[in-house]
């Protein structure tokens, strides 16, 4: 029984009192595939390969599942937090909080990060940043959800915008740990919507006149087998769902089946968001998933967050193991394009080139100075092609990125995008044929300017506005204007002035339209008078 008035010792825990597992030391120098036969051999999680540099045994698996086996162990190599044993426990349970998998103590081993993630109710502050129509969605997808047994889970985007303060926009990621397809052939019927399924990977989209897109999908884990594949997919907790995503600042939760609306946040997503960085979750995110490194870019620009540098080395990784032969063109096209419709699309896509990123078209890539100048001209590029409908913005990103690089670069670029067909021959013509044809509408008069650029595809009209100066005001000014000048007389009118039915009719019209372009005629009476001079100067040539 406690004594009144007895002083009693406070026992302060402290990291050598938290300590559960130990630390194996490896060869500097080990491969992935002998790092994971020691760690088994000896269970631990954790390997020492260097000075400061601790591997996991799970991105040990993960590699070897990957088949980069002979990878060096310490190019997986994680910043895991490093205490002294005497480091207070309030100090380790931060840092395990914020998202690190386990804590370093020198000479003792180990702690780990609870498998249970800690939660907090967040209802009151999301519902000051959700508008009124959002928090009914909410509402009803909760109603649907628990009326079909499962828990739901609003996920990514959504709640990292909410907590920004930030107007939650675009569309909207629900997480089912029950069956998710269900889920949504619910929700359609609720909110009289349309619905596709992907049974692949036990997903579905519910699209609404209100609402948009929502993304609902079954709660599950993923196995890649080759570096740039599409996943295998199983059910799994919420817990495993937030682990195969990309960014920390992407993979957090909230529980909308219950009142609290419950936030978990298991790998540091709120401290990444208020130290404004970006923050992969394991060493090969980026080798499982290419595209994630294109999504980084556009997080970075449109979130004004900052790559912390392991990502950094971690996507200089993935760039050394490129070219990826099982990732498709297609999925790097779709991704440049979501990045290119942002407006802070062009400083992504210049952030992409400074990292070398183009490199996943093609290993041999190189930025050069006309590179870097043509980077610096696609928002303009970019605002014109869309005021002007002339291309896709895809079609600005490869020639920006290709023009200034060996034929055998550039070919194996285009060839990466997901183009085919003509669209592909004409950007690939563009990218050979732009300078020449600079050259000849710079200085040409407007008439011989016009003829070149009426032939020209839409892909080398781009060409010519992103390489500036002349070029660009040239192309503008065939847009704009050049292109919308025809004659006043037609062809019957040309008939009547004395021009021979058939290809000669044709032939007058574009004479005179040149005409028109060039100065030399400007009405309808100087009109008529250059159709009798130049029907004079035909016939007598004839």
């Amino acid at each position: 029984m406690a004594r009144r008035a007895h002083a009693y010792p406070q026992i302060t825990l402290t990291a050598a009192d938290l300590v559960d597992g130990e630390i194996l030391s490896a060869p500097s120098g080990v491969t992935a595939a002998d790092a994971l036969r020691f760690a088994r051999r000896r269970r631990v999680r954790v390997l020492a390969c260097g000075a400061r540099q601790h591997v996991l045994a799970d991105d040990l698996a993960r590699a070897i599942d990957l088949g980069l086996g002979e990878l060096p162990a310490r190019d997986l190599a994680r910043p895991l937090p490093i205490v002294t044993a005497r480091t207070p426990e309030l100090v380790v349970r931060r840092a395990l909080s914020e998202g690190a998998p386990a804590v370093i103590v020198p000479g003792r081993g180990t702690i780990s990060r609870p498998a249970a993630p800690r939660t907090m109710p967040v209802r009151a502050r999301l519902e000051k940043t959700l508008s009124p129509p959002t928090r009914a969605l909410l509402a009803e997808i909760s109603r649907v959800a628990a009326a079909q047994g499962a828990r739901a889970f609003v996920a990514g985007g959504l709640v990292r915008d909410a907590w920004r303060g930030a107007a939650a926009g675009g569309d909207l990621d629900v997480v089912v740990e029950g069956d998710g397809p269900a889920v949504a052939r619910a929700l359609a019927d609720a909110l009289r919507g349309t619905l596709v399924e992907h049974e692949r990977f036990l997903t579905a989209s519910v699209r609404t006149a209100s609402h948009g897109r929502i993304d609902v999908a079954t709660a599950r884990s993923e196995r890649y087998d080759a570096p740039g594949a599409l996943p295998r997919v199983l059910p799994a907790p919420i817990g495993l769902d937030l682990q195969r995503r990309d960014f920390a600042v992407n993979a957090m939760a909230v529980e909308v089946t219950t009142d609290a609306w419950e936030l978990l946040d298991p790998f540091g997503g709120l401290v990444d968001l208020e130290r404004r960085r970006l923050r992969i979750l394991h060493p090969l995110s980026f080798v499982e998933d290419p595209t994630r490194i294109l999504r980084g870019a556009r997080y970075a620009a449109r979130l004004e967050l900052r790559p912390d540098p392991w990502t950094t080395r971690c996507q200089a990784l993935a760039l050394r193991l490129a070219p990826y032969a099982a990732l498709s063109g297609q999925r790097i096209a779709t991704d440049l394009e979501r990045l290119l419709d942002e407006p802070t699309g062009p400083a992504a896509l210049a952030m992409l080139a400074r990292g070398g990123v183009p490199r996943l078209l093609d290993p041999r890539w190189r930025e050069t100075r006309g590179t870097s100048a043509r980077l610096a001209a696609v928002p303009a590029t970019l605002a014109w092609v869309r005021s002007q409908r002339v291309a896709r913005p895809i079609v600005v990103a490869a020639l920006a990125l290709a023009a200034d690089q060996p034929p055998a670069v550039a070919e194996a670029m285009t060839g990466r995008l997901g183009l085919s067909g003509e669209p592909l021959s004409e950007l690939r013509r563009a990218l050979t044929e732009a300078p020449a044809l600079a050259r000849r509408v710079v200085d040409a008069a407007p008439s011989a300017a016009g003829r070149a650029l009426r032939a020209a595809s839409a892909a080398a009209l781009v060409a010519l506005h992103l390489a500036g100066g002349a070029a660009r005001e040239r192309v503008e000014w065939w847009l704009a204007q050049g292109r919308g000048i025809e004659p006043i007389l037609g062809g019957d009118e040309v008939i009547g002035l004395g021009v021979a039915r058939g290809p000669a009719v044709a032939a007058a019209l574009a004479a005179l339209r040149d005409a028109r372009l060039d100065g030399r005629v400007v009405d309808r009476a100087s009109e008529i008078d250059y159709v009798r001079t130049w029907t004079s100067t035909r016939e007598g040539r004839d």
